[in-house]
């Protein structure tokens, strides 16, 4: 595999910053680049030319890569292209010029007449999209009619307007706008990666320029050419009602004429007695303890591992949840049945605390500024996690030592491997929603 520059990496690792690329594929990403890196260098590719792409993915296809993963490599060495060319101070052109003859009102200036490599660029637009550069190197400039272009988002209007715009700042709004409301992180998140879709889907059209057109677009290609649930559809158009309306500051409109996608009738699973006591049996602690917490307290996943200890009321008998789902409160009964088990848990955790404070411990994490407004809290007991992460985690900017709850997907795995041990033939991915619906009713 070939080593990437470092100045290359610190440009590359800006421009993902810049889009909004999280830190968990930015790694994944500078995987991909240093494979194509290889790849350009074992089979003598120009790694700067965007026609080493299609058998670079082809490479992929053949060491048997998932889709996903094609699609990831292919957008990670677009990103490439975007840093290489930009340190050059140019952008990407293709060998072959777009027929312009397609395009009606559209006369050649002096300026797209001397644009290199026969590359006719219409006045307003910065440049044009990589999809659309791919599709004439496929193809051919004779072979690339109007029907074509318009099928990757082009047509007479988009063709003279501005693409390739910089979105920087919508995500940055989006980031404002989503932070401004307490929305949860997985909302920011779902609402990123939609746009982000929206705007490849619009290859980049300046957001002044958007309508309700280019939504119904969106959401009928959604439906009819990648076929997904009608839960899908329905994320991504609230993420695109949000950016209108918070964002974008325009009125959404009524979205009539949209394909909608099906929706289909969902039959939950149902556990007997005899199959939750065998899961219960085949769980390790804390896990163990976890899901008797769900399926008791009717909790969500996340309200569960988020439970401090001070949210805890033997007393009373009760435990208090805060910031749920809508970032509402509420209070719901312990069962007396774990009540012992949760003391002897809490006693295993006194144990943890005295040594974390031993090891110059920073403390948990806290929510907002609360550690702002009590600075003595993140290592004070009645604050820790009730249950905590197996390890510390190092602040890089800090070097502080702190701890966080566990994870959801150590809870997720440890309950698959329940169910596999415990020989349930049921649907494993199922069985924790089976769990907490049958607590709720």
């Amino acid at each position: 595999m070939r080593k990437i520059e470092e100045e290359l990496r610190k440009n590359y690792s800006l421009l993902m910053q810049q889009r909004f690329v999280s830190e968990t594929e930015q790694c994944h990403y500078l995987k991909w680049l240093s494979y194509y890196l290889d790849f350009c260098f074992k089979y003598s590719f120009s790694k700067d030319d965007n026609k080493s792409l299609k058998p670079f993915i082809e490479k992929l296809k053949q060491k048997k890569q998932s889709q996903a993963q094609q699609d990831q490599a292919k957008n990670a060495v677009e990103l490439f292209y975007n840093t290489a060319l930009s340190e050059k101070g140019h952008k990407i052109q293709a060998s072959k010029s777009i027929p312009t003859s397609n395009f009606k009102g559209n006369a050649k200036s002096e300026k797209q007449k001397n644009a290199p490599n026969g590359f006719e660029q219409d006045s307003n637009s910065s440049e044009y999209p990589l999809e659309l550069l791919s599709k004439i190197n496929q193809k051919g400039e004779e072979a690339v009619t109007k029907q074509d272009i318009t099928k990757i988002g082009f047509n007479e209007t988009s063709a003279t307007s501005h693409t390739g715009t910089s979105w920087v700042s919508i995500f940055t709004r989006i980031n404002d706008e989503v932070k401004l409301r307490h929305y949860s992180q997985k909302t920011l998140k779902v609402y990123r990666l939609w746009v982000q879709k929206f705007q490849s889907f619009t290859l980049s059209k300046s957001p002044s320029s958007l309508s309700t057109v280019d939504v119904k677009e969106f959401l009928t290609f959604l439906a009819v050419k990648k076929g997904v649930a009608a839960s899908t559809q329905n994320q991504a158009f609230n993420a695109l009602l949000f950016l209108f309306r918070n964002v974008l500051g325009k009125d959404f409109g009524k979205v009539d004429g949209v394909v909608r996608a099906k929706r289909s009738l969902y039959i939950p699973i149902v556990l007997s007695r005899e199959e939750i006591e065998a899961i219960f049996s085949h769980l390790e602690p804390p896990c163990r303890l976890v899901a008797k917490f769900l399926y008791g307290c009717g909790l969500r996943l996340f309200e569960c591992l988020q439970l401090r200890l001070q949210e805890l009321n033997f007393t009373a008998g009760v435990l208090t949840v805060h910031d749920g789902k809508g970032k509402k409160d509420r209070t719901v009964p312990i069962p007396e049945s774990i009540v012992s088990e949760i003391k002897t848990h809490i006693k295993s955790l006194k144990e943890l605390h005295q040594q974390d404070l031993r090891f110059n411990y920073s403390g948990v994490f806290l929510v907002s500024n609360l550690e702002k407004k009590y600075p003595k809290a993140a290592k004070e007991f009645p604050w820790q996690w009730l249950f905590p992460a197996a390890n510390l985690t190092q602040i890089p900017a800090t070097k502080e030592w702190r701890r966080y709850h566990l994870h959801e997907t150590i809870k997720q795995k440890a309950i698959k491997r329940a169910v596999d041990n415990a020989g349930i033939c049921k649907r494993a991915s199922h069985i924790l929603f089976a769990i907490v619906l049958q607590a709720t009713f």
